[in-house]
């Protein structure tokens, strides 16, 4: 694992303080997104900052203790369609769990989908980049997980960790994410299993309990500030592109990321009902809570490292950081002590908005074809590349440890 170095930890620690103060500041603050504006309009209310998963937690819990997480994750590997039989052998508790918890809610909009499956089509690659860039980098200024990844199994293994949220994002966005032979619901189930492994877990680790300021890791709240960070992020950059949306896909996208929120173990009455739901929760979930950790600076070096392992002459550390300082602004990139790029910088800042425009048929004139075709083949072969880990088999594990360097 790479350590900061000695001028690193002296810069970081005045921005720490000042955005831990603000943080705890923030997680103090009284819970009140009502759950009039949810997916079912109503619900309990109570504040997502004091709720997990219960049942699953309880199920992994039950399963550790009995030693069988080994063998469940064996027998998991194999199933991967959302209708597929689930594996013989499987202990009745989980087998019962399992049944339940992919049944497609009542709520669910089969038009909905087909228009998610339009949007996803036409709009794939800016989701590619957003998913890579914007979402993966936010959640290194995310302070909850940032350190439950980093002292975490995904601290010791970020590249596998990337592999498994590419799947998340190539899953949803295929036209059968949904339905008998996709993959989608089986990916966001394993995942809400990886989550209670780590609540069960992680709270043994010395190293977490002394930096956490939570009992437990990946409550409803955190849930939904990771969720905000996908979805409602993604939104936000393509209002702030310029990038024309078709109202109805618009809507098939939240609801292809709503039924995902509720196959990931959040509950109903923490799903924004519409956009402007959404934003209302992310200004008070995710918003004011974003800051650096020592934790989120290290995952963001290793971040920027990757790409150097996928390719050394596209995806070099100076690109990726550009585009990190470019898609969430110079304060996030400070924080994460990225440097301002000489060439890369300046040519996103001129040519970005040109780019969209010429992309989206909204210019005809002002780009050099030249520089609209290094733009859209960079793009591409970085949604490529960065989903290339699919072409191996991933297979996403309850965890049994916790990062190996912080036992």
């Amino acid at each position: 694992m790479q350590e900061m170095n000695r001028r690193t930890v002296l810069k970081a620690g005045a921005a720490l303080g000042a955005a831990g103060a603000l943080t705890t500041a923030a997680q103090a603050t009284p819970w009140t997104w009502s759950p009039a504006r949810s997916v079912p309009g109503r619900g309990a209310g109570t504040d997502p900052h004091q709720v997990w998963d219960p049942e699953c937690d309880e199920l992994v819990a039950s399963l550790a203790e009995r030693g069988e997480i080994p063998r469940v994750n064996k027998l998991l590997k194999g199933w991967i369609h959302n209708e597929q039989p689930l594996p013989a052998g499987l202990p009745d508790d989980l087998h019962d769990f399992l049944t339940k918890a992919r049944k497609l809610p009542a709520w669910t909009d089969r038009s909905k989908l087909a228009a998610a499956a339009r949007f996803n089509e036409k709009r794939g690659t800016y989701l590619g980049v957003i998913y890579g860039f914007v979402s993966g980098m936010l959640s290194t200024v995310i302070p909850h997980e940032a350190r439950a990844v980093y002292y975490s199994w995904g601290g010791a293994a970020m590249k596998e960790r990337i592999s498994k949220t590419a799947k998340l994002g190539y899953d949803i966005g295929t036209a059968n994410a949904f339905a008998p032979d996709g993959e989608h619901i089986v990916t966001c189930i394993k995942t809400r299993l990886a989550h209670s492994g780590v609540r069960h877990i992680l709270p043994k680790s010395p190293y977490w309990q002394h930096s956490a300021d939570e009992k437990l890791p990946i409550s409803q709240a955190d849930m939904m500030v990771t969720w905000h960070s996908l979805p409602t992020s993604a939104m936000r950059q393509f209002k702030k592109w310029g990038v024309p949306v078709d109202e109805s896909e618009s809507a098939g996208f939240l609801h292809s990321w709503q039924l995902t929120a509720h196959f990931l173990g959040i509950r109903d009455e923490y799903i924004p009902a519409d956009w402007a739901s959404a934003e209302s929760q992310a200004r008070q979930v995710l918003d004011p809570i974003i800051g650096p950790t020592s934790e989120g600076i290290k995952l963001a070096d290793m971040l920027l490292d990757l790409g150097m392992n996928l390719d050394l002459t596209l995806l070099s550390r100076g690109v990726l950081g550009a585009l990190t300082r470019f898609m969430l602004g110079d304060q996030v990139a400070d924080w994460l002590h990225i440097p301002r790029e000489p060439v890369w910088s300046p040519m996103l800042e001129a040519a970005w908005g040109p780019y969209i425009q010429v992309r989206e048929g909204l210019l005809d004139v002002g780009m050099p074809p030249k520089a609209y075709w290094l733009f859209d083949e960079f793009l591409r072969q970085f949604v490529l590349l960065y989903m290339s880990e699919l072409r191996m088999p991933i297979s996403i594990q309850i965890p049994t440890m916790n990062n190996p360097h912080y036992r």
